[in-house]
């Protein structure tokens, strides 16, 4: 499967058409609030802006006037990017597609009266919401770290400030220095994405300060591309990375920022570096909003609508949908199911049946590239996966060259998808 801008954006899904009836409004057209402008959210409102042909008013909720995304930031902190490249404006959504942009928090949701209360006062109603928040943090899954931790032991999982305090830090290390990273468990945003960290530290690393150390902390007995990064690592960082699992120590694991020390099944190590990464759940308007069950938000994969609220739909990290992983170009692919579908209920415009894709690259190094992906389709039960590929170990540079191009071009589609 090969994508490049134009491919990307020139997908569309579906064969047989079904009509569904429109919402009878007695004035005033129908209104979309979307809470969340990331790959998801900003995919959803501009889609359905544009598709209605102004015939639904669209406003999204953002409270960042600039978008960094966590795809490709972790190319930002091995030096194959600069921070200006992954960041994105809402400039053009608001101008070209009449969608009123609002930068402020959404804080709760009343599911009754349809609307959306903001942290600075003010409630915006809605005819269907949609709610694409990413993730937020488990309290307490790394002993010893919260968020108050984070400006000494950045996660750097939500791209942006954090992505430069990690790069700062690396840079910074001393001669011979470690860095340690806490891996997630299951279910977590990118699953490949952990790993990718590891190799563009690696590489800065090799380059800079060629005697460091680098530990992984994993509570995890297998990882995505396991085989494929460890391959990679042997053959460019070998020496350099350790990695810890379940059967060593890695599931028993806590942290003490202010002494930077890890504490890996009673084994202290200090670290002059510290990437914790803590277990996730949905982004937590989705809590607010009392449409989770456990840490995740149930959605129907027909329509990603809420199992919980017909009304509202929800996209990407925060959902349990069944075989997709949270991943940019998963959310961007559920936000034009959602999209087609509320229009349908709004307009009355055909809705095809759901059909998704994803791909995931990561570079290991210098034109390293490697990826996983899947194509998808809704039963009743959950998005299940239709059919796969992967990279495969041994494969020769020109094609792992290829495959990094690829994802430079799937990059500057998706964006462009995203914001216009």
């Amino acid at each position: 499967m090969t994508l490049n801008r134009r491919a990307f954006i020139g997908t569309a899904a579906a064969a047989t058409a079904t009509v569904s009836a429109p919402m009878v409004r007695a004035q005033g057209k129908p209104r979309v609030v979307v809470i969340g402008g990331g790959a998801g959210g900003a995919t959803a409102a501009r889609y359905i802006a544009k598709d209605s042909k102004g015939e639904i008013d669209v406003t999204l909720i953002e409270p960042s006037r600039m978008y960094y995304t966590c795809f490709f930031s972790n190319l930002y902190i091995g030096g194959f990017r600069e921070l200006s490249s992954i960041g994105h404006s809402y400039g053009t959504l608001a101008a070209e597609y009449g969608i009123n942009v609002v930068h402020d928090w959404a804080t709760g949701v009343d599911r009754d009266a349809k609307t959306v209360a903001l942290a600075g006062g003010g409630k915006v109603p809605y005819d269907r919401l949609v709610i694409s928040p990413g993730i937020d943090f488990v309290d307490g899954a790394v002993p010893g770290w919260d968020l108050a931790a984070q400006s000494k032991m950045p996660h750097a999982y939500k791209a942006g400030t954090q992505s430069e305090l990690l790069k700062r830090q690396i840079e910074s290390m001393p001669e011979g220095g470690t860095y340690v990273m806490v891996a997630p468990p299951n279910p977590y945003r990118c699953p490949p994405g952990p790993y990718e960290r590891i190799s563009m530290v690696a590489h800065v690393l090799k380059n800079t300060n060629p005697t460091a150390k680098i530990i992984i902390a994993d509570p995890k007995p297998k990882f995505s591309k396991q085989a494929l990064f460890e391959e990679g690592w042997t053959k460019h960082y070998d020496g350099m990375i350790e990695r810890i699992g379940p059967d060593f120590g890695g599931e028993n694991v806590s942290v003490n920022a202010n002494d930077m020390t890890v504490d890996i099944d009673g084994e202290v190590v200090k670290a002059d570096v510290c990437n914790v990464i803590p277990a996730q759940k949905a982004g937590s308007i989705c809590d607010a909003a009392a449409l989770t069950e456990g840490n995740w938000a149930p959605v129907d994969g027909h329509s990603m609508q809420s199992r919980l609220d017909e009304n509202i739909h929800i996209l990407g990290d925060a959902t349990n949908q069944g075989d997709m992983p949270k991943s940019g170009f998963s959310a961007n692919s559920q936000a034009k199911v959602a999209a087609m579908a509320v229009r349908g209920a709004l307009t009355g415009s055909k809705v095809f049946p759901a059909k998704f894709s994803n791909t995931c690259w990561s570079l290991i190094n210098d034109d390293d590239g490697i990826k996983v992906g899947a194509s998808y389709e809704a039963t009743d039960e959950k998005i299940a996966k239709t059919s796969g590929f992967i990279s495969k170990t041994g494969e020769d540079a020109a094609l792992r060259k290829a495959t990094y191009e690829e994802s430079i071009g799937w990059y500057e589609g998706i964006t462009t998808d995203m914001f216009g």
